[in-house]
């Protein structure tokens, strides 16, 4: 439909991926604000036959992109909705409806079910949606598996796919575990500048050496290695981003200046390989809050937060500082 993202940066809250707004152009609409105008545009929307000559922009319908992969890869009602219809059999599109209060607020999931009562309608949440589909499929498959003698131990090497994109993602195990047992885990993003290059400008390859060592003192536990370079932006951006501090930017503000948010990041799969690992309870090995929030939404449950604090050093301590104060990391505590 040719439907363009509204922002190319976007700092809304939730990162809601809005297009451009839109109305449906003749078909009996015209001016498209009343409700019959904006519901042949929604049904223009989902309808597979409609051509982006038919939309005029902007509009008065506002519709969202939903990530490849649904519910898996974002706990969002965007691709909550495209989930339902397709589970459905259905054209995987559908629309959004907030419930309000009579004061005006948003309705919470308390005021939901009253509503749902007193209708007599059927309440499903995005966590219920999430439990279905994992039980019955995943976004990631096992590859292969290898022995890895390392300077910090002995582990097992798993390679696994992920099934929306192709790309591939590490699994550093240690050790057995039950399927009820508390395991530590780090889920630790690629980062070639400075796990291979022992790159001073940022703090990951001693973090991942460092998990790696916990890890083996634990007696088991994983590394999940994603392939999530640069906080998700890739590396040829992640150098651009560089070059931008290098000139006065700090990370945050060089990623919004390439048009990125300041954490791509997608923590769906790495849920979803801990699940294959036969992974329900961890402990974390984090500072991230962003992290913590992305794994509990996907049927894992965090029992501990394992701290993991790099010594900063002149190269990285604006970074490190950039993380604490704009993304919420507890690191460098404050005296």
């Amino acid at each position: 439909l040719g439907l363009e993202l509204m922002v190319g940066k976007n700092t809304a809250q939730f990162e809601t991926p809005f297009t451009v707004s839109v109305d449906l152009i003749g078909h009996g609409t015209t001016t498209g604000i009343s409700a019959s105008d904006r519901s042949k545009t929604i049904q223009a929307l989902v309808n597979p036959k409609t051509k982006p000559s038919e939309l005029g922009k902007p509009g008065h319908i506002f519709p969202l992109k939903a990530k490849k992969g649904g519910v898996l890869r974002r706990t969002g009602h965007t691709e909550a909705a495209v989930d339902f219809s397709r589970l459905a059999g259905l054209i995987p599109g559908g629309v959004l409806v907030e419930i309000m209060n009579e004061d005006g607020t948003m309705a919470r999931l308390p005021d939901l079910r009253k509503v749902a009562d007193q209708h007599k309608l059927k309440l499903v949440t995005i966590k219920d949606l999430i439990s279905y589909r994992l039980e019955l499929e995943s976004l990631v498959e096992e590859k292969i598996d290898v022995h890895m003698p390392t300077d910090f131990g002995d582990f097992k090497l798993v390679a696994f796919e992920q099934t929306t994109t192709h790309e591939n993602h590490l699994a550093l195990i240690k050790g057995e575990w039950k399927e009820d047992e508390p395991v530590m885990v780090r889920v630790h993003s690629s980062c070639i500048t400075g796990d291979i290059f022992g790159s001073c400008r940022c703090d990951c390859g001693p973090q991942l050496h460092q998990a790696m060592e916990m890890i083996e003192n634990e007696g088991k536990g994983v590394v999940v290695y994603m392939n999530q370079e640069g906080r998700g932006i890739g590396l040829m951006n992640k150098l651009r981003a560089y070059k931008l501090q290098e000139q006065g930017m700090d990370t945050v503000e060089a990623n919004l200046h390439l048009g990125f948010k300041m954490d791509e990041r997608d923590y769906g799969v790495g849920a979803q390989i801990l699940r294959k690992l036969g992974i329900r309870k961890i402990k974390l090995i984090s500072n991230n809050p962003t992290k913590r929030a992305g794994l509990l939404g996907y049927g894992l449950e965090i029992v501990e937060n394992v701290a993991l604090e790099i010594p900063p050093n002149k190269h990285n301590e604006n970074y490190l500082r950039t993380k604490r104060d704009k993304m919420g990391h507890t690191i460098l505590k404050k005296s």
